[in-house]
Order: structure tokens, then C-alpha cells, then sequence
């Protein structure tokens, strides 16, 4: 049985950036799978290296990836697609995904707005609760066909173990009536964690949203 690869520290941390686009270190670190202080000694290279900068606004203050950073980023994941992808499994995999993640998208659309007579725009403020066990079980559906996908995935590169126990802990909140673990972005919820997902799988492959659409 071939074992999943695991990614250099160098790597996770670096694609934790580039990931969370703007983050502490806690926060990468917690990306990285990787002790807080590990992430800090990765970080600090990679900052002399010029690969990202850290940035203060108001009360925030986090790490972003330079230009050269993403450009070093881009060839650490090629070089190791190169190594554990010969058989070209994650383009298979990643044609799975682009259907799933057009359900995803329309889920999470209307999740957030609920057309009325008056208002086709109009925002779903969560009381019907038939609307919003449609799309419950939608993502519901969504989450167990990801799963086998996920699971290729995380057979050949351990990074991307994790995602379906995100997504699933998210979804099981959002069925509690914590609305936001559906769709918002400062937790992390359904939305966010496939997104991150989608960016991980377009990123490894050395795409860009452009390309995609």
C-alpha cells in the first residue's frame, strides 16, 4: 500500500499563506498543521527571503505572500505534483470536483437569498425552515460525494487530509441553527473551507481561476 506523501514544513506553511491570504501566525499555523512555533521559524525564513511581508491595519496584523512568494510557492507545489503525480490523478480528480463545486455555489447562493413576489433579490432571513432544509440536505449530498474525491486526494499528498471533517463540522453547526457556519468567511464554514479546498486543488495543479472559467 503506498503511503500519502507528506509536504515539507517549508511548504505547508507557505501554502498556508497563500491559502488564508491574510493571516497570523496562529491562524497559519493551524492551516499548516504545524506547532505555532514551527510555523513562527518558517515564517521568519521565508520573510528573509522576501517571500512574504507582514502587514498592520488598525487592530489586525497578519502575513501575506509576495510576488516572488507566489512564484515560490507555485514551484515547491509543481515539484511536488511532479514527484507524487505521474499518473496525472489530480486533473481526474479535479474534473470531479468542478460539477460538485457548481452545486456548491448555488447552495451557498441560496442559502443567502430567497426570492419573492416582490423581490427576486430578496434576502432569506431563515424562516422557512423548508427552504432551508432543501439546501441542508443539498449540502448534506455535497459533502458525501466530495468525500471519496477527498479521499484520492489525501492518499497521495497528506495535506489535503481534513477537508471533509471541516465541511462536515461546519454543516452539522449550520443544521443547529448556526446560520453563518453555512456561508460566512470568518468562521470556518461550509463556504470557506470548500473554497479553501477549491484554491488548494487549482493551485496544486498550476491553474488560475482564469484558465478554469
Amino acid at each position: 500500500m503506498t503511503t500519502a506523501h507528506p509536504s515539507t514544513q517549508e511548504l505547508l506553511v507557505l501554502h498556508a499563506v497563500c491559502l488564508l491570504g491574510f493571516a497570523d501566525s496562529r491562524a497559519v499555523a493551524e492551516r499548516a498543521g504545524t506547532s505555532h512555533g514551527t510555523a513562527v521559524q518558517v515564517l521568519g525564513r521565508a520573510e528573509r527571503a522576501g517571500w512574504i511581508q507582514h502587514f498592520t491595519f488598525a487592530d489586525l496584523a497578519g502575513w501575506s505572500l509576495t510576488d516572488p512568494g507566489k512564484s515560490e510557492n507555485e514551484r515547491q507545489l509543481a515539484a511536488e505534483r511532479g514527484t507524487v503525480d505521474r499518473e496525472n490523478t489530480i486533473p481526474a480528480i479535479y474534473g470531479g470536483f468542478l460539477p460538485l463545486n457548481a452545486r456548491l455555489l448555488r447552495a451557498v447562493t441560496d442559502w443567502q437569498i430567497k426570492p419573492t413576489g416582490a423581490d427576486r433579490f430578496g434576502t432569506n432571513n431563515h424562516d422557512d425552515p423548508e427552504w432551508d432544509r432543501g439546501i441542508l440536505d443539498e449540502l448534506s449530498a455535497l459533502g458525501s460525494e466530495l468525500a471519496p474525491l477527498a479521499g484520492r486526494l489525501s492518499a497521495l499528498l497528506m495535506r489535503f487530509d481534513g477537508y471533509v471533517a471541516r465541511y462536515e463540522s461546519a454543516l452539522e453547526k449550520g443544521r443547529n441553527g448556526q446560520h453563518n457556519w453555512i456561508d460566512t468567511t470568518t468562521v470556518d464554514s461550509c463556504h470557506r473551507v470548500w473554497f479553501q479546498l477549491h484554491e488548494d486543488l487549482i493551485a496544486t495543479l498550476g491553474i488560475s481561476r482564469h484558465e478554469e472559467a
